[in-house]
């Protein structure tokens, strides 16, 4: 969500609707990615997990996705996983009718398999690539999805490379701007996304970024936005990076997505990475960037925060009265 969609997801809200809606569309994937927060035991709540969901394929899984994003009007869909190209074939047939309704749709993905190339003709798709850093330790944590396979798999494509910065990279000086130097320079990449590490609570993974190596990793993407145009890190995503809020219902990207599972109804709460979130050192790229508009102040007196806070609970208030209603 863009400073441009405030407004409309506003008028959402006031409806006790949610602007926003992510869908892990298949609880199946290839990979065995170390610190993958969808596979986490506690990733649902303590009732299921995303591999005993029962999930849907074929005209099941089309009708089901259209059928929510008719419900939910979203401005934009994010399709994750599992791993989304599993159902590739599915998507084949879903895509063209979400372009045609005019859904902004958010496709993530390890790029395992090959990207139909005819999806860089639909206006609506924006396809997300996952990189977990340099080839080396990328083809380690990702394998069978290389460093050589999604350069084959991407190809034909415009898309977008995101990276979450572990606490690994740091150990080698210019690692980040080796890795940017890199995919700036395919073609295919239009631009560069850069997360931090958001660990669960309760736990201490070898990922898990200490304060210093926050801050160390905030200036140096600042200091690397000179020589790397296609790295997308506007101030107020790494002021968002250096604050985030503090708890789920303080997050806006939380309290504006509806996030559903592989069964398309079973809620993944309180937020997309589910589980129990450390918010306190919460390097999601959306969250960082809707809290640092959330603390700009409208007429100078209520924060955008507030204003939709406000707004959220009037429209559950609406919600309520409604299905109260004969």
């Amino acid at each position: 969500m863009t400073k441009g969609d405030i407004l409309p997801a506003w008028l959402k809200i006031l409806t006790g609707r949610k602007p926003l809606l992510s869908v892990e569309i298949t609880r199946e994937c290839p990979l065995r990615c170390p610190g993958c927060y969808a596979y986490e035991p506690s990733h649902l709540g303590e009732s299921t997990t995303l591999r005993e969901l029962t999930d849907f394929r074929g005209d099941d899984l089309v009708d089901g996705l259209l059928d929510l994003v008719r419900r939910h009007r979203p401005l934009h869909l994010s399709l994750v996983g599992g791993e989304p190209l599993v159902r590739w074939r599915e998507l084949d047939v879903a895509l063209p009718q979400l372009d045609r309704m005019g859904i902004e749709v958010q496709l993530v993905t390890s790029a395992v398999t090959r990207i139909p190339r005819h999806w860089a003709a639909l206006r609506c798709l924006h396809v997300v690539v996952s990189v977990d850093g340099l080839q080396e330790d990328h083809d380690r944590r990702r394998a069978p999805a290389t460093y050589e396979r999604v350069l084959r798999h991407i190809d034909g494509h415009h898309l977008i490379v995101h990276c979450t910065v572990t606490r690994q990279m740091l150990a080698r000086p210019g690692y980040l701007a080796e890795f940017c130097g890199f995919w700036s320079a395919r073609p295919e990449v239009r631009k560069i996304w850069v997360s931090l590490f958001t660990p669960q609570a309760g736990t201490d993974p070898e990922e898990r970024l200490t304060p210093e190596d926050r801050r160390r990793v905030v200036r140096g993407i600042a200091a690397m936005r000179r020589n790397c145009p296609k790295l997308y890190a506007p101030d107020m995503v790494l002021a968002g990076y250096l604050e985030p809020p503090r708890s789920p219902e303080e997050c806006i990207f939380a309290q504006t997505t509806a996030c559903l599972s592989a069964d398309l109804k079973t809620p993944v709460e309180p937020c997309q990475i589910g589980g129990r979130p450390l918010c306190a050192e919460c390097g999601c790229m959306a969250s960082a960037g809707l809290a640092a508009i959330g603390r700009a102040k409208l007429g100078g007196v209520l924060t955008i925060a507030r204003v939709f806070e406000l707004s959220r609970r009037f429209g559950e208030s609406l919600q309520r009265r409604r299905a109260r209603q004969p």
